[in-house]
Order: structure tokens, then C-alpha cells, then sequence
């Protein structure tokens, strides 16, 4: 019963995903909104994480073809779900993240590079974001949230915890923190002297269409790791993220 709950949601959660919205705002932090010392700060403070991600790929390249295959559908789950618009009851809008399975299968690192590509494409060809605040996006979407659902990963599989309370908790949180981190970098921007109010307001903001679509992401997230599991066993057991081996940090 509880198995064709969990089912049941994940479907659920899939098709809300995949209804178009079009009376949305943009995504991401949008061109112009933050100072350029911001820009600057926030895209010089993504660097190191680029280069560790970027080493980790060349790492990755010695695990195999349908590791490979893993690392390319992460990428695109990634793109598909945080292009996605959710409207918000504050005005503004929410999506997903799909960071967090990624920083399950492959490490945080792994995610700080696909998670700027997918950002660049993104801002490019959709006008989700831009170019001058890429690195307050990439930190926020591409390096706090991944790291934070690989650590929450690490933490609960070293406890002994059910893998699928591992993967949504990770995701999930990853989620959450993700736009935690957006509301400090657009408070520290537009705080009027009062840091503390200004990233309450903003949490404010996406809170109420976060929360859910956060738990709606963690809920798909198990699914598609258990499908994966099913099928590519022996690859997350290279990987280090399958349920029946250790994981690799």
C-alpha cells in the first residue's frame, strides 16, 4: 500500500512538472538585479568549485559507458525540471532544482559543472536568468545545494538510513537550501540597511510554493534513483551510491 502511495506521488508530482506555465516571471536571480560587486563576488566565489567539478569529470571518464550515460541524463533532468516554471502565490515564481539526485549518483563537485552548463543554456536560449548574475546562480543552484544534499547523503547512509529516506531528504534539502542561499544573495544586494528583514522577506517569498514543490522533488528524486538502481546496479556500485555498497566521498 504505502509502495503505490509513494507511486501515486511520484506521478503526481511528475505531471505537475510537466504542465506549461506561461503568466510566470523569469527564474533564477534576472539580469541587472544584482550590483555588479555582486556579480563579480559571487561568479569569483563559484571558481574553485568549477575546477574540483572539472577534475571529477576527468576522474568520472574511467567509470564506464553507462556511467556516462547516468552523468548525461543527470544533466538533463537538471535542465528539464529547473526550467520549469511554478508560479507563486507571493508573485513571484519557484521550480525545482533536480541537483540533488545528481549529487547522489556523482558528488557535489560533479553537479558545480553540470549545473553551470545547464545555467548558461538556460540563460541563452530560455531568458531563465542571466549572464552578469551566473555566478550567484551557479553558487546558489550548482554548488550550495548540491553540497548540502551530498552531505545530508553522506551523513544518513553512514547512519545506516533507508536509502529512500536518504535520496529525499538529500534532494529535498538540497532544494530548500538552494533558494535559502538566493534569498541571502538578493538580501545582501537590496537589504536597506537591515540584512535580517530583507532575507525574511525573501524567504517569505518562495517559501509557500518551495516547501511543497521541495517535497515533490524528493518524492520524484527516490523514484528515479530507484529505477536506476534496478536497472544500472552495477554502475551505481562504481559510482559508490547504491543501497547495497559504501559511498564514495
Amino acid at each position: 500500500m504505502f509502495k503505490k502511495l509513494i507511486k501515486s506521488a511520484a506521478v503526481s508530482c511528475a505531471v505537475l512538472f510537466a504542465v506549461p506555465v506561461t503568466q510566470a516571471s523569469a527564474m533564477h536571480i534576472t539580469e541587472g538585479y544584482l550590483s555588479p560587486f555582486w556579480c563579480a563576488f559571487w561568479g569569483v566565489l563559484c571558481l574553485p568549485f568549477l575546477v574540483w567539478g572539472g577534475i571529477e569529470l576527468q576522474r568520472r571518464q574511467k567509470d564506464g559507458g553507462t556511467a556516462k550515460l547516468l552523468l548525461a541524463l543527470c544533466g538533463a533532468f537538471v535542465f528539464i525540471v529547473s526550467s520549469l516554471k511554478i508560479p507563486a502565490v507571493t508573485g513571484s515564481c519557484s521550480h525545482p532544482t533536480g541537483t540533488g539526485l545528481g549529487a547522489v549518483l556523482f558528488g557535489a563537485p560533479v553537479m558545480s559543472v553540470l549545473g553551470m552548463i545547464v545555467l548558461v543554456f538556460q540563460s541563452l536560449l530560455l531568458a531563465h536568468g542571466g549572464i552578469t548574475t551566473l555566478g550567484a546562480n551557479a553558487f546558489s543552484m550548482a554548488v550550495a545545494g548540491p553540497f548540502l544534499s551530498w552531505g545530508v547523503y553522506t551523513l544518513l547512509k553512514k547512519s545506516k538510513a533507508p536509502t529512500a529516506v536518504s535520496v529525499f531528504l538529500a534532494a529535498a534539502l538540497g532544494d530548500l537550501f538552494t533558494y535559502t542561499v538566493t534569498s541571502l544573495q538578493l538580501a545582501l544586494c537590496h537589504s536597506g540597511g537591515n540584512l535580517a528583514f530583507a532575507f525574511g522577506k525573501f524567504m517569505l517569498v518562495f517559501a509557500p510554493t518551495q516547501l511543497p514543490i521541495a517535497a515533490a522533488e524528493g518524492i520524484l528524486s527516490v523514484m528515479i534513483f530507484n529505477v536506476i538502481e534496478k536497472y544500472c546496479g552495477s554502475e551505481l556500485k562504481i559510482l559508490g551510491a547504491s543501497s547495497k555498497g559504501g559511498l564514495s566521498v
